[in-house]
């Protein structure tokens, strides 16, 4: 394990703290990983498209609250292995790159907070590892448990005559569609997504069969969004491509297969969700938001934020963090 200082990051209602670089070895990989720090340790998994960056605003809040955060590039991502196998990303490799990563990091149980494509992550690791991870809080994305039906199906079924975004992400074709124009593929989804899209650039689900997804308009940056920011991301994902992210939704089916006793089972860990009521993601996801008290019974509190999109925690960071550390504080 090796490590650097990194910069100090200031989230506004408190003092900065040293951001601590490393790299763990981790289920075979090496993974980048970020800290900021003392104390009990919170786990932060990002989404699609992202990395440990956005955690910016909740790093530094949690090393203030008397915590050690630390937020991994995933796999695929960042500065974090690229495995070439479509295979090693499916979901038993997450899970295993997280218990791995607390292993190094201290091997007690953690505490783990995720967003996006890093929430399902987060859920799934949780319930196949309850003595790794003592809490949980997600954010957007509910904790889903495994449908009657695998992802493709589902999709026929729920849309018909419909093309659903993921079967988008799923093609081979989208790599490159993505790394023609890396800037303007991010600001559309960052944009798109957030409480602050207008009608003309609001991401959408779903799109009618024959019609290609909108390419041609250059959306606003969103307020919460610094032109520094976007140029990280935009240099993360122009060295590194969009493959290993997109790799996360080509499993979907295959994860689906592999997990059969996973069937009916529940979170049982304190659970903290949060979203935001602008959020499309809302749309697709509302079985799974009226019934998450059933299939996380220890819910500790679930909260919709006014305003916000789907980039919850960067949206309303100072929320967010009020929320996070009264829950982990409670634990």
């Amino acid at each position: 394990m090796t490590s650097r200082s990194g910069d100090s990051v200031q989230n506004g209602s408190g003092p900065g703290f040293a951001l601590n670089h490393r790299f763990v070895e981790t289920n075979g990989i090496r993974m980048h990983c970020v800290e900021a720090g003392s104390g009990p340790l919170v786990l932060m998994l990002h989404g699609f498209p992202e990395s440990w960056y956005s955690w910016r605003h909740q790093l530094p809040a949690l090393a203030g609250a008397g915590f050690r955060a630390v937020a991994p590039d995933l796999r695929g991502y960042g500065q974090t292995d690229q495995p070439p196998s479509l295979e090693a990303y499916d979901i038993f490799q997450l899970a295993g790159d997280m218990v791995g990563l607390v292993k190094a990091l201290g091997d007690a149980p953690v505490i783990v907070v995720g967003h996006d494509w890093g929430s399902w992550v987060t859920s799934q690791t949780a319930v196949l590892r309850p003595d790794r991870f003592r809490a949980v809080a997600l954010l957007s994305v509910p904790y889903m448990v495994r449908r009657p039906m695998n992802q493709s199906q589902w999709e026929q079924t729920k849309y018909p005559g419909k093309v659903f975004y993921q079967a988008m992400l799923r093609s081979p074709a989208t790599d490159e569609m993505f790394r023609a124009d890396v800037r303007s593929s991010l600001l559309r989804g960052l944009y798109g997504l957030s409480g602050e899209a207008d009608p003309e650039h609001r991401w959408s689900p779903v799109r009618d069969l024959g019609v290609p997804p909108a390419s041609d308009m250059t959306p606003r940056m969103p307020s919460w969004l610094r032109e520094q920011d976007l140029n990280f991301l935009e240099g993360e994902f122009k060295r590194t491509g969009f493959t290993g992210g997109l790799n996360y939704y080509r499993n979907m089916d295959r994860n689906w297969a592999l997990t059969p006793f996973l069937d009916g089972a529940k979170l049982p860990q304190p659970l903290l969700f949060i979203n935001g009521d602008k959020d499309p993601v809302n749309d697709f996801v509302q079985e799974e938001l009226e019934s998450l008290a059933i299939n996380a019974p220890n819910l500790r509190k679930s909260v919709t934020l006014p305003g916000v999109g789907h980039w919850t925690q960067q949206e309303n960071p100072g929320e967010v963090n009020r929320l996070l550390i009264e829950f982990v504080k409670s634990l």
